[in-house]
């Protein structure tokens, strides 16, 4: 199973077309990218082909576009990316981006329910869970925790 079908999936399930469950997928992975630590987040990238490029698509650390003026919520975000470190600024970005690609609450935890789901059915539910146990505050925000 490579990420497309995952997207697919995903897209299917939560009823969400391909570029909004695409940006989803990707944003999700993208945190888990710069908030999970070790082998388990390599080996979890490395049985899911096209999940790591997905990321770096997604990426929630690169700069905003230029001009962007972002506002109060951009300025936010760099405040608490700069008093907490990469790791929350990675997790406040990625909430943020989710929440600015138009969902609900609702429609992000079952986008991210399902992505749980083929994640563990891609790399297995033991490395799944442990690069997700690495990101307890993302489980929270995706309503798994």
């Amino acid at each position: 199973m490579d990420v497309q079908d995952i997207v697919s999936t995903v897209s299917q399930k939560a009823g969400l077309d391909q570029a909004t469950t695409e940006k989803v997928v990707g944003t999700i992975f993208s945190v888990l990218e710069h908030e999970a630590e070790g082998t388990s987040a390599s080996s979890f990238f490395a049985k899911i082909p096209g999940a790591d490029a997905l990321a770096q698509k997604y990426d929630v650390m690169a700069a905003a576009p230029a001009g962007g003026g972002g506002g109060f919520l951009s300025s936010l975000q760099g405040a608490l990316g700069g008093v907490l470190g990469e790791k929350a600024g990675a997790l406040v970005n990625g909430l943020a981006a989710l929440k600015a690609s138009g969902l609900d609450m609702a429609q992000i935890q079952k986008a991210g329910e399902t992505l749980v789901q083929q994640a563990e059915a891609a790399a297995g539910p033991d490395l799944t869970n442990q690069v997700l146990g690495s990101v307890p505050s993302l489980k929270g925000h995706l309503g798994l925790g």
